[in-house]
């Protein structure tokens, strides 16, 4: 079984940067697109960023284009996003996501069948 494990979460000021990593372990599973997914209190789960197997295409929400990047090391199976900018809109729970089965860059929660527990980001205005 593969688990996903996010760190780097916590409490920054708004303008501040924070960088998020995901760390995938276990079974030796090909894991292809992967994403950042987030959950704010009281909203849906909403899509952040993906990246394609390769890292050749990537998908940002409009909210964090500009202000986001993605990024991964299949070598060491890991993959970051870099927050940036960020703004009290930015608080929420942030998950990590991965696909065994689609390669593209994909912004939807269909798409991923791993997923992390989340990691807590909050920012202060």
């Amino acid at each position: 079984q593969v688990q996903l494990v996010e760190s780097g979460g916590g409490v920054v000021q708004a303008g501040d940067s924070l960088r998020l990593s995901c760390a995938a372990s276990g079974r030796s599973f090909t894991l292809l697109a992967m994403a950042w997914f987030r959950q704010a209190p009281g909203s849906e789960r909403e899509s952040v960023a993906a990246i394609s197997f390769m890292g050749a295409n990537t998908y940002f929400a409009d909210s964090v284009k500009g202000r986001f990047t993605i990024s991964r090391d299949n070598e060491k199976k890991t993959m970051v996003l870099e927050v940036n900018s960020a703004n009290p809109e930015d608080t929420a729970i942030y998950y990590c996501a991965a696909s065994r089965a689609t390669i593209n860059a994909s912004g939807s929660s269909r798409s991923y069948d791993v997923w992390g527990r989340g990691v807590q980001v909050t920012v202060s205005s």
